[in-house]
């Protein structure tokens, strides 16, 4: 007899902020077919702007931690997950990941544990490489956003690669999409036809802000004419030196020969809107999974050059719908970006390219099929 029951499915994140990982959670749970999963997020934080963006139907938990190691957490979650007797908690980012795999076995429940991978190459702390291993056989399975991400994460805790699937970031094509430049630009108070180059990412190491602002700042020197729009902001209370990284970026500019150039935009929930107004957009990253900001902007129809880190190659079409540049190049980035200004016709011809791309391949419905078929597998064994 086929079971008609819903898979109840527990998704943990440490904070739901306008983060990467915070809104591929929003994409899943609001793409996910209701009739065959009852999905629930919980944040470890009460600051959980994102949520606003779930669907009517979406429960939202809060189990607020309090310190650095509050294990209180671990026992409130064991006690959702026994009252909404959930199959499935699949978690994303380290405290929630820890949560998660120990509560899984305090609860005393059959429910099988999906861990996430998000990025790839970056250094993991002692404690937090002894916490994976110590807790790795408390995972039944999982899932990465890149490939790279996987091989790394598997190298890091000793997990087997047959735990691992990959299953890519999703974007809403229907949201993101190519829309009049002319009149966001406008709204924005930008020239109608000046030159725009957009970042749009935290303030955080990864993001390796100075690479594009060195690159900016030799191109300005050379007479190249350009603003630079900077979408983002600091991380909630600072986290992981995001302050002190943060000053540092806007010193860096103010420096510059470009400073007068820069348009800060801080946190939105409308990038949908301020994408298009883009000529082009650069991601200089020392490290990734799936950017969505590269989905979200190509969604867009608004070209891409990026690092080649782990999976951007496999997502941007070298030549054909961005560019591909090495990390913390100058020179090979600043020749980019400098054909790019005065390269109309190549910039359309990336613009098509890359949205098409994105509706092919990489739109939420597809993220959310290829998700939950794993969910199923899990739930069986």
């Amino acid at each position: 007899m086929m079971d008609t029951q819903k898979t109840k499915v527990l998704i943990v994140i440490s904070n739901m902020e306008f983060g990467g990982a915070q809104r591929q959670i929003v994409e899943l749970v609001n793409n996910t077919d209701k009739t065959q999963f009852e999905i629930h997020v919980c944040s470890l934080s009460n600051y959980a702007p994102l949520a606003e963006q779930f669907n009517a139907g979406i429960s939202l938990h809060i189990i607020h931690k309090k310190a650095k190691f509050d294990f209180s957490v671990v026992f409130k979650l064991a006690s959702l997950i026994r009252k909404h007797k959930f199959n499935i908690i699949h978690s994303y980012l380290f405290d929630a990941e820890m949560a998660a795999r120990l509560a899984a076995k305090l609860s005393c429940t059959n429910i099988k544990v999906i861990g996430s991978e998000r990025n790839a190459n970056y250094t993991l702390k002692p404690i937090q490489k002894r916490a994976y291993k110590l807790t790795k056989h408390l995972v039944n399975a999982i899932i990465a956003n890149s490939k790279s991400g996987a091989d790394f994460n598997a190298r890091q805790t000793g997990q087997p690669k047959s735990k691992y699937h990959v299953v890519y970031n999703g974007v809403n094509t229907n949201r993101f999409r190519p829309q009049n430049k002319k009149n966001i630009r406008a709204e924005l108070g930008i020239e109608e036809n000046c030159n725009l180059i957009g970042m749009f990412a935290s303030f955080k190491q990864q993001k390796n802000h100075p690479f594009l602002i060195s690159a900016l700042n030799t191109l300005k020197q050379q007479g190249a004419n350009f603003k630079l729009l900077l979408v983002g902001d600091v991380l909630h209370g600072g986290m992981h030196g995001s302050d002190t990284y943060t000053s540092a970026v806007k010193q860096q500019i103010e420096d510059s020969s470009f400073s007068n150039d820069v348009v800060y935009l801080g946190n939105r929930d409308d990038i949908e809107h301020i994408y298009p107004a883009c000529d082009f957009t650069v991601l200089p990253s020392l490290f990734e999974g799936t950017p969505n900001v590269v989905l979200e902007s190509m969604a867009c129809g608004v070209p891409v050059i990026a690092t080649d880190v782990s999976d951007n190659a496999r997502i941007i079409s070298h030549l054909s719908s961005g560019y591909i540049v090495e990390t913390n190049n100058v020179q090979e980035l600043s020749e980019k970006i400098l054909y790019l200004l005065g390269n109309t016709a190549t910039l359309e011809t990336f613009s098509k390219n890359a949205r098409q791309a994105m509706v092919n391949k990489f739109s939420s419905v597809k993220l959310a099929e290829n998700m939950t078929k794993i969910y199923k597998m899990v739930k069986q064994k």
